[in-house]
């Protein structure tokens, strides 16, 4: 829930609500989204059920604030001086996360898929933040002249999370440090200028 929407009481403790978030991802990944309750989290962070309740109305809430922290902590957005660099190390590092997350964001999806108001909170939150990283990428790749200005980077965007996206849902293909490679050389080849 963001700041503007959380509703009102007591403000929020900053050490809650990181044991909130650890615990909810403690459990997601011990037990699955299937299994994560409130009273899980609660027990496992040393907080009352109602403290959770204050600022999350769901499960499906906290766990996308759960997966947000460790995406934004976790996924840094590197600056190694080119685009095929900041790409591979961009990718290797999500494709790294995916493996322990992909039971997290299935829940996640499958939640979104039965909550039309869920849907629109993962895709503006979630996605939409990954996209935002990875299009920084772009832009300074496009700034230093690597892309042209005429690209079209949400079809880019679209082209590495479709890659995600297919593989962790029907797992017909790895996500490691060569489908990382692959995708930066095809991505790199695709927006070359000149050619």
């Amino acid at each position: 829930m963001s700041d503007d929407t959380r509703r009102p009481g007591r403000p929020r403790s900053e050490t809650a609500r990181l044991a909130i978030l650890k615990a909810t991802h403690d459990e997601l990944l011990d037990r699955g989204y299937g299994e994560l309750t409130m009273a899980g989290i609660a027990a496992r962070a040393g907080v009352g059920k109602q403290t959770i309740y204050r600022w999350w109305r769901s499960k499906a809430e906290v766990a996308l604030d759960a997966l947000l922290n460790v995406a934004s902590e976790g996924i840094p957005i590197p600056d190694e001086g080119g685009l095929e660099a900041d790409l591979d190390a961009f990718l290797r590092r999500t494709f790294e996360l995916q493996e322990p997350s992909r039971p997290i964001l299935m829940g996640l999806l499958a939640e979104s898929l039965l909550d039309p108001v869920f849907a629109e909170a993962f895709r503006d939150r979630f996605l939409a933040g990954r996209r935002a990283a990875l299009r920084t990428i772009l832009e300074r790749a496009v700034a230093r002249g690597e892309i042209s200005a005429d690209e079209d980077l949400g079809l880019l965007l679209d082209v590495v999370y479709g890659l995600l996206w297919y593989r962790m849902l029907f797992q017909h293909a790895p996500l490691n440090d060569a489908a990382a490679r692959d995708i930066t050389a095809l991505i790199a080849r695709s927006v070359r200028i000149g050619e």
